[in-house]
């Protein structure tokens, strides 16, 4: 079904919003017989209908959300016994600390015919000391300039050997080294605008020649595609780095393809471990392109409910571990809650002392296995239990009941990560990397062709990583490519962190 904020175009959003209504008016009708209904009944046990109907108005009012709603996780904290003290109106934000920018110090003096004192007539002294001091952040424009490299020669006196001084490291667009215009830190700054700032080719050939380069969007990505051309080995490194954690996560999301008529719908894997993350661009969401993203992997995979993973890890006894993420039943509960409150109140109650427990463990490997040993799992089957009970007393169509078939449905996936406390409790980490090419997608609005999809995944991983290692995007993917022209052993993130 096509989500409504998915349309762009007003004559289809108009078209989508009549038949929406058109539902909606039909379902009140549902919701008007049952009335009739129970009203004829009288005296009978009425408890059916009254479920029926208080389903068809919670599907009523999902329709409305889908609508007109803000979509949120987040749940209003509980009022305090007391009320604090209202603070004081914070006025303004204060200066930051800019430690990363370079200082400039620029020195003011006064004009020659401005330093004779107005009292007496007599001539104005530097003072040795004091000074007036301020600061104030400026912008250095970015500029293009021509460099011409002039590479001397050199000869000896008998005419046996001429040598010839060494230019820069120059990126080729061909195999025949031919295309070398264009300096590597140039497509390094093209590919990061697009997949780190999100800027789509063709706005940054506007800004270009806004700075005075006149160059078209073809260009540019010739300049990315032979980048990347350069980085496959790189990025092949990474990928078997991630596939070497015992712990890895796994999600995807959609992705365009446009190419040929119309635009197709593909899907960007994303494979995280604990300092890398890694993507795939591939045509389907099915159990074959699963397999092609995990390859030979036999750790542990720490997944949503989507039955691929699952059915990869039923295989056979050499294949992965699943365990499944709390998060996505934590989300079920938010979404039913507004319908059922006090049910769902009590159970994200209980989910979010899990979370509790997690954060008292920090990053201690024994403690998190001590406290949930301890604490997490009565809380775990407390919550099995109320679950269970929640599948019987609602109906199976409405949130609640989904809800709960969802819990109960993934098994012993939820409670894995109570005996190995390297499984994080939730797969929230890998969400979180899928965010940057969430963004590229409702940008640049996906990819052109099947090239394009893997230049992105290649990007994505490398400039991910470079994140998720806390080093600079830029200064890895210029060393990265660097190391990748001289031929040099692949260069990953985690190398450079500090």
């Amino acid at each position: 079904m096509t989500k409504v904020d998915e349309i762009r175009d007003a004559d289809v959003l108009r078209q989508a919003a009549l038949l929406l209504e058109r539902e909606n008016a039909t379902l009140h009708d549902k919701v008007r017989e049952q009335a009739r209904e129970i009203a004829r009944l009288k005296g009978l046990d009425l408890s059916g209908s009254q479920l029926e109907i208080a389903y068809l108005r919670e599907l009523l009012a999902q329709r409305e959300r889908a609508l007109f709603a803000e979509k949120s996780e987040k749940r209003p904290r509980e009022a305090e016994a007391t009320p604090a003290e209202p603070k004081a109106p914070r006025r303004g934000h204060g200066p930051r600390e800019q430690a990363s920018l370079p200082v400039v110090e620029q020195v003011h003096e006064l004009a020659e015919a401005e330093r004779s004192c107005p009292a007496c007539g007599g001539e104005l002294a530097e003072m040795a000391g004091p000074s007036e001091d301020s600061e104030e952040i400026t912008v250095v424009e970015r500029r293009f300039v021509v460099t011409k490299h002039r590479r001397k020669k050199y000869r000896c006196a008998c005419n046996g050997h001429v040598a010839t001084a060494p230019g820069p490291v120059k990126l080729a667009l061909r195999e025949d080294a031919r295309g070398r215009r264009y300096s590597l830190d140039f497509a390094v700054e093209v590919a990061l605008d697009k997949y780190l700032d999100h800027l789509p080719l063709e706005r940054q050939v506007r800004r270009m020649r806004h700075e005075g380069l006149a160059i078209d969007s073809q260009t540019l990505w010739d300049q990315i595609s032979a980048l990347a051309r350069r980085l496959e080995p790189t990025a092949e490194a990474l990928r078997e780095h991630v596939l070497a954690s015992p712990v890895v996560g796994a999600d995807e999301t959609w992705w365009r393809l446009m190419e040929g008529q119309g635009s197709k719908r593909w899907w960007a894997w994303a494979l995280t471990g604990p300092d890398a993350v890694v993507y795939r661009i591939l045509p389907s969401r099915s159990q074959a392109a699963a397999r092609e993203v995990l390859g030979e992997y036999r750790g542990i995979v720490v997944a949503d409910g989507y039955g691929a993973y699952e059915a990869l890890a039923r295989d056979g006894p050499n294949t992965f571990t699943l365990a499944h993420c709390w998060a996505h039943v934590r989300r079920k509960f938010v979404e039913a809650a507004a319908h059922f409150p006090e049910p769902c109140r009590e159970m994200l109650g209980l989910v979010g002392e899990l979370y509790e427990v997690e954060r008292e463990a920090g990053d201690s490997l024994a403690k998190r296995a001590e406290l949930r040993a301890e604490r997490s799992r009565p809380l775990v089957e407390a919550i099995r239990k109320r679950a269970l009970e929640l599948a019987t007393e609602a109906l199976p169509q409405s949130s609640l009941g989904k809800a709960a078939a969802y819990l109960l449905g993934l098994g012993e996936g939820l409670t894995r990560f109570l005996d190995d406390p390297r499984i994080p409790l939730d797969n929230n980490a890998t969400e979180r990397a899928l965010r940057g090419a969430v963004v590229g997608r409702k940008n640049h609005y996906g990819s052109r062709s099947q090239r394009g999809t893997e230049v992105a995944a290649l990007f994505y991983s490398l400039i991910e990583s470079a994140k998720l290692a806390d080093v600079d995007p830029r200064a890895y993917l210029r060393q990265a490519a660097l190391a990748a022209l001289r031929d040099q052993p692949p260069l990953l993130p985690h190398a450079l962190a500090s």
